[in-house]
């Protein structure tokens, strides 16, 4: 009996683990998207990626120090599996195509960015959303918003306080719905993690000279 009870608590265990790394973010339809997002693109490549094959616990407190903010609950530990889209035209790469998890007010968010190959944004696109502002975030006036910034600039957007210090172009994103302040927040967290993560894994940390630490208060 005992041996019995030891088995099913290792089997919950495993399970709870498994479901704990497996709360990766696809696209429902690679083939329509791809080409929605990329309409030149003649074909793509997605790769697999997480933070605790590349660098453990190290490299997350480094994400998480370049997020300003830790990493918290299913969908964000050290085990999630990230696909990231390499788009091609030919035989030649011409931008990617990168999706998150992010937990909104009433469950998850799904933001997923179309980058160039220098990490700016050409398309941004909400995939699920359960929120009283659903309809507002996914109007393509909101996602515009997106269009032409990069890394560089959601750097000084601190998603603990919301605020961007100085205020510059993340700043000028409109809430379009305002009954729905914490899923507009969680959407601009996502968009932040969405392109540290991108810069991580596919850009060789190209904006990684942009980001400035917090510094630690003296004693």
């Amino acid at each position: 009996m005992k041996r019995l009870i030891l088995i099913t608590m290792v089997l919950i265990a495993f399970e709870s683990s498994s479901l704990l790394a497996a709360v990766g973010c696809d696209l429902n339809d690679p083939d329509r998207d791809v080409k929605r997002l990329f309409p030149e693109s003649t074909g793509y490549k997605a790769l697999y990626v997480s933070i605790g094959k590349k660098g453990g616990e190290a490299l997350l407190k480094e994400i998480e120090s370049r997020l300003g903010d830790s990493f918290k609950g299913l969908y964000e530990n050290i085990g999630v599996p990230y696909t990231m889209y390499q788009i091609f035209k030919g035989s030649q790469i011409i931008g990617y195509i990168h999706g998150v998890n992010q937990k909104g007010h009433y469950g998850g968010i799904q933001v997923f960015l179309a980058l160039d190959l220098e990490g700016t944004v050409k398309a941004f696109y909400i995939q699920k959303l359960t929120s009283k502002g659903a309809k507002a975030f996914r109007d393509e006036a909101f996602g515009r918003q997106f269009v032409g910034l990069s890394l560089k600039d959601f750097y000084r957007y601190e998603v603990v306080s919301g605020k961007e210090v100085p205020p510059g172009k993340t700043s000028s994103i409109k809430n379009p719905a305002p009954d729905s302040a914490d899923d507009f927040a969680a959407v601009l967290r996502a968009a932040k993690k969405n392109l540290i993560l991108v810069d991580e894994f596919l850009l060789d940390n190209k904006h990684l000279q942009y980001f400035k630490p917090a510094e630690v208060p003296k004693s």
